[in-house]
């Protein structure tokens, strides 16, 4: 306990000297994590290797490549996103500087998880130098290598005290969740982010919560099945089906369902070969308690293709499931794991009604030939992100934020949203010492003649083609008003 606080004191020492204020510094720190990321190339992708069985060329193009995209856009776009943001003024304020100014909000903890264990560290660690901030980075001890990876390297790279990396399991991250922190970003499952933010109430702390839920995929029986079956193939088993906005269960019509197998079958075999077993491009489930977890869904289920698995290697095949009951276990838990339950509906109507009745999702999915329907689907429902005839490609877009709603969580980042997410946004109002005469009106004592005036400078608006107009109206009723109240 006295190590962890002398940790989080020494980070907030050194965020107290301003040394992580200046934009120079933090650029510096970027560049430096870029320099890591390119240098260490080979440590990180065995690592993600060791941890989940991830080839290198999937472990860089779903870990690495996101790293250094952001750390391009942060680095290009910092200087413009961290300056003061001019707001509109009214009458009152004409001859004032209003502006918003971003500023860090001091010592934040980032909680990673062990599904993309290098990424979703990064990325919010990121978006926190880039604020400014100093920054309590607790990897996943579930994903053992990648986390004592970090730990290894970040303190080669960055400012020791600015950025410590504690490592450890439930003890050390519930002891860490006691401290005080200026917010807290925490990506993982419900229940732990109950307990996060239970945790940060107690000192008043802002969370972002990335958590995830049961993502549908609607399939409209008037689009390309070949095409949508090849894209949530792609999304479902990527990573063993260990994504957080994966499409976790498929809705279709019962006209289509043997279809969409079929389709999902050629498409495995086409991603896979013949053994998917010992394809390098298909990763592993990352522990024997996850493994069993999984392999507890397939009970009572009717599995139309795959359920094979090697508890020895945390082996599961991509597994499709047929006519699943609503009410089965399968669909009561995210999945997270390589198991694609298909539930049929008879219409589009009955698809968003379902969605509708159960926790919103961090994401959801519709394919359609038909843009009107996708766009209905989105206005009647709701979830933390949507992409309309694919899958996960809104969470690549570094424009678009990515977080959850409800229970898949709060708050968003990624690009921009990262800088503004740990960046405290303060109203500054600078005025002159001069024209006091106006501030008459808010003085008492007071009269129906002041509110009168008030209301004429704050509630009236002028488009351009009435300026002359508005101008001489104001300059009359000021002259009107004036006379009354300042009149011996």
């Amino acid at each position: 306990m006295e190590r962890m606080q002398h940790v989080i004191a020494r980070a907030r020492a050194a965020f107290n000297s301003g040394r992580s204020r200046p934009l120079e510094f933090r650029i510096q720190q970027l560049k430096a994590l870029e320099r890591m990321v390119q240098e260490k190339e080979k440590e990180i992708l065995a690592a993600l290797h060791a941890d989940l069985h991830k080839s290198g060329p999937n472990a860089y193009s779903h870990e690495i490549l996101g790293v250094l995209v952001e750390l391009a856009l942060v680095m290009e776009k910092l200087p413009s996103w961290a300056a003061p943001q001019p707001v509109k003024k009214n009458l009152m304020t004409m001859r004032d500087e209003a502006y918003i100014n971003f500023e860090p909000l001091g010592v934040v903890l980032i909680i990673g998880a062990w599904n993309y264990p290098f990424v979703l560290v990064m990325q919010p660690l990121i978006g926190a130098i880039a604020a400014g901030n100093a920054v309590v980075v607790k990897p996943s001890e579930v994903s053992e290598n990648t986390a004592k990876l970090v730990a290894e390297l970040l303190p080669q790279y960055l400012d020791r005290e600015l950025y410590p990396v504690v490592t450890g399991g439930v003890p050390e991250t519930t002891e860490l969740l006691t401290q005080r922190f200026d917010h807290i970003l925490y990506t993982g499952n419900s229940a732990v982010g109950k307990i996060v933010m239970a945790a940060a109430a107690k000192h008043l702390t802002p969370v972002t919560l990335e958590l995830g839920g049961k993502s549908p995929c609607y399939i409209d029986k008037d689009c390309d099945l070949a095409v949508a079956c090849r894209r949530i193939t792609w999304g479902k088993y990527m990573n063993c089906g260990q994504t957080c906005i994966a499409p976790d269960y498929i809705l279709c019509e019962p006209s289509i369902q043997s279809q969409v197998v079929e389709n999902i079958k050629a498409t495995l075999q086409e991603f896979y070969g013949e053994d998917v077993k010992s394809s390098p491009d298909y990763e592993r489930i990352i522990n024997k308690r996850h493994f069993k977890r999984v392999m507890g869904l397939l009970e009572g289920q009717k599995i139309a293709h795959g359920g094979e698995s090697d508890e020895a290697s945390c082996f599961i095949a991509p597994t499709i499931l047929t006519d699943v009951s609503p009410d089965s276990k399968v669909m009561e838990e995210e999945i997270f794991g390589p198991v694609l339950p298909i539930v049929t509906v008879k219409s589009v109507e009955e698809a968003t009604e379902f969605i509708n009745r159960r926790e919103k999702p961090l994401a959801l999915y519709v394919f359609s030939n038909n843009k009107k329907l996708i766009r209905r689907v989105i206005s009647e429902t709701s979830s933390g992100g949507m992409t309309g005839n694919d899958v996960l490609m809104h969470s690549v877009l570094p424009d678009l934020p990515f977080g959850g709603v409800g229970n898949s969580g709060m708050g968003a980042y990624h690009g921009r949203y990262s800088f503004e997410t740990f960046s405290h946004r303060r109203a500054c109002l600078i005025r002159d010492l001069k024209m006091e005469v106006v501030n008459k009106l808010r003085y008492p004592p007071g009269s129906q003649e002041k509110v009168d005036l008030a209301k004429f400078f704050l509630l009236k608006h002028c488009s351009h083609s009435r300026v002359g107009q508005f101008i001489s109206a104001l300059l009359g009723a000021v002259k009107a008003v004036m006379a009354k109240i300042f009149s011996p």
